[in-house]
């Protein structure tokens, strides 16, 4: 135990120098477009990981989180934006919030909160279903949060651009956060709870049958997304600094479930797999389809193929790989740092022999 316990540390700390150093590098050396495409990273890293908690560790597959991204973009942008735009952008805001305006962190943590909120509201209802039912029922609360967002003109500026947020998220403020949520969630799934999801995820009447309560399970599983999910449409908002209902909406939710099918569902590793992988080729293919020279091959622009070719390749994996590159596998970083130490302790257990 005690040698396990020693192998998690090492394996922490030694993700923790590489994360860190990977950041530092990347603001002092990096191009601005480089530093774009890390941040972007961070906040799909947060999306992947937590809907995984959702959708792989309790077998609800939820097409509905970006709503939950949505609600934590507005309701941190309208808590931190100047009290000057307000006036001007918002002008019919209630006066409690029309005077109001909070630092970066507890806007985000207020719109966890209030996805937190809504989330045990909807899942009352309807972590009571399984199988097709649910991802029919989430993608109807996606619908009634675009309407919603749409029609509250007064909170939401409707079908408009909302603009002015200030840009607060940064390297540090994002990849701080991704690894809160990968290290909450991977705490939660090898906890009791986590084991009771995944009880669940397998066979639902036998977990039942062994006196575990499945709505309270699927409860905790989707509102702790759902506040992670607030909080990457929240560093989102801050980043992009405008945006409109129709940035939340099946575009956003192709992408984080690609990503997602790609890794594994039911994998931390596989999310982080899964991010990484489409982040790049999503941005390899988005240069490619402005037109490109190979030798004395000139390929013209193609606007909109980057979306057809990640289709297609979400569609390639359901067919050969359906349980995704990892499945419900994870990387054994114990194993490795084991296999290390005994060829350590090979090495040295030879040169004593030698001497």
């Amino acid at each position: 135990m005690q040698r396990r316990q020693l192998y998690n540390v090492l394996t922490v700390a030694l993700l923790l120098a590489i994360t860190a150093g990977g950041l530092t590098y990347t603001q002092l050396a990096a191009s601005a477009y480089i530093q774009r495409i890390v941040v972007g990273l961070g906040i799909s890293l947060i999306l992947v990981v937590s809907l995984n908690l959702s959708n792989g560790f309790t077998g609800i597959f939820s097409l509905g989180h970006v709503g939950f991204m949505a609600i934590g973009a507005y309701t941190a942008a309208i808590l931190t934006l100047p009290l000057s735009l307000k006036r001007v952008n918002l002008p019919d805001l209630p006066g409690w919030l029309a005077h109001v305006q909070m630092s970066f962190l507890p806007a985000t943590l207020i719109g966890g909160a209030l996805a937190m909120v809504v989330a045990f509201l909807v899942g009352l209802s309807l972590m009571r279903l399984s199988g097709p039912y649910v991802s029919v029922a989430t993608m109807g609360f996606l619908v009634i949060v675009q309407v919603v967002l749409i029609n509250w003109d007064s909170m939401t500026r409707g079908g408009r651009t909302f603009s002015g947020v200030p840009p607060y998220t940064t390297l540090w403020w994002t990849w701080g956060w991704a690894i809160l949520t990968v290290y909450v969630i991977w705490r939660l799934a090898r906890s009791s709870y986590g084991r009771r999801m995944m009880a669940i995820r397998d066979n639902e009447i036998a977990a039942q049958s062994l006196g575990i309560n499945v709505l309270r399970s699927r409860l905790v599983a989707f509102c702790v997304s759902a506040f992670f999910t607030a909080v990457a449409g929240s560093l989102w908002a801050h980043f992009i600094m405008s945006f409109s209902p129709r940035s939340f909406y099946f575009a956003e939710t192709f992408s984080v479930i690609t990503m997602l099918v790609l890794g594994g569902m039911g994998s931390l590793s596989g999310s982080i797999v899964g991010a990484v992988s489409i982040t790049a080729l999503s941005e390899i293919l988005r240069n490619a389809e402005r037109g490109m020279t190979l030798g004395s091959v000139h390929i013209p622009p193609v606007y909109g193929a980057s979306q057809i070719l990640m289709a297609i390749i979400f569609i390639l994996v359901i067919i050969f790989w359906p349980k995704g590159l990892f499945g419900n596998r994870e990387i054994n970083f114990n194993a490795l740092w084991s296999r290390l130490l005994k060829r350590t302790e090979a090495k040295e257990a030879a040169r004593k022999e030698v001497e």
